[in-house]
């Protein structure tokens, strides 16, 4: 079923909408037997990118910094009547990420989808922003997913075939205040993405960015009810998005039949980036 959206609902906001129209290949079990390790996946958008591949039939590496965290997601999945391991991992770690792709392709035997999802905040004005800070979310949000796409290139490539999406931002785009870091690490992921798309097609491997805008989070509920409304003012589509959002947009990019599109950056962003 798609959902669309129409204008012209009470108070100005958008109204869901329902049309008989279907996606076959995004829908039941197409991705059963093949195996999607998602990194950050104990919570979160992570976790919801893992949920939304395991209904589609995916076995499940879940991968976070947070073993407990981990575990307990690999067994929500389980439920999913999926397989699933936890596993834990520093992604800035060359050797920890090393020995966890080793670790999923001893339990599963193939990688098909790698997700590299793993990120951090650590706000501040560029010129109030202190080297550590800037060192942490680079080592994480972009060497992370230099050092996990590496490992993911190496068994890929043998296959011929792979699905690497990254999980990017609207900042990486469009730049933010008091996000110097971040925004640098995203743009930085983009061009990445496109690199690597590059490199490896010949060997069967796509790879793409999806970038999220304002996400619906348990942060951003806590936000000041002006505080959101001015950020809403930013939004065409008047909504913060949802994980699911970004989750199905990753599906679409993990799937066998979406196997022409590499090197793309597609914003779930409701207008606010175009």
């Amino acid at each position: 079923m798609f959902e669309g959206v129409i204008s012209g609902a009470p108070g100005g906001k958008f109204a869901k909408c329902s049309a008989n129209i279907t996606f076959d290949f995004l829908e039941g079990g197409f991705m059963k037997g093949q195996t999607a390790l998602v990194t950050g996946a104990g919570r979160g958008i992570g976790k919801s990118i893992a949920e939304a591949l395991a209904r589609r039939g995916a076995n499940i590496a879940v991968a976070d910094v947070n073993l407990d965290i981990a575990k307990e997601a690999a067994a929500d999945l389980e439920q999913l009547g999926v397989r699933t391991c936890a596993l834990n991992v520093d992604v800035s770690n060359a050797a920890g990420v090393a020995a966890m792709f080793e670790e999923a392709v001893k339990v599963f035997g193939r990688i098909e989808i790698v997700v590299n999802n793993a990120g951090i905040t650590r706000d501040g004005l560029l010129m109030r922003m202190k080297e550590e800070d800037w060192d942490a979310v680079l080592n994480i949000n972009l060497k992370g997913a230099f050092l996990c796409t590496q490992q993911a290139i190496k068994v890929m490539a043998k296959q011929r075939y792979g699905r690497i999406v990254n999980i990017a931002s609207v900042v990486g785009c469009m730049g933010n205040a008091g996000q110097a870091n971040y925004s640098a690490s995203k743009a930085g992921l983009i061009g990445l993405t496109k690199t690597t798309a590059k490199e490896y097609a010949s060997r069967g491997i796509t790879v793409n960015a999806v970038a999220p805008g304002f996400i619906k989070t348990a942060m951003t509920d806590a936000l000041p009810d002006n505080v959101k409304e001015e950020m809403m003012k930013a939004i065409p589509l008047n909504a913060f998005g949802t994980a699911e959002d970004v989750a199905n947009a990753v599906v679409f990019l993990a799937a066998p039949e979406t196997g022409y599109i590499t090197g793309q950056v597609i914003h779930v962003n409701g207008g606010m980036y175009m």
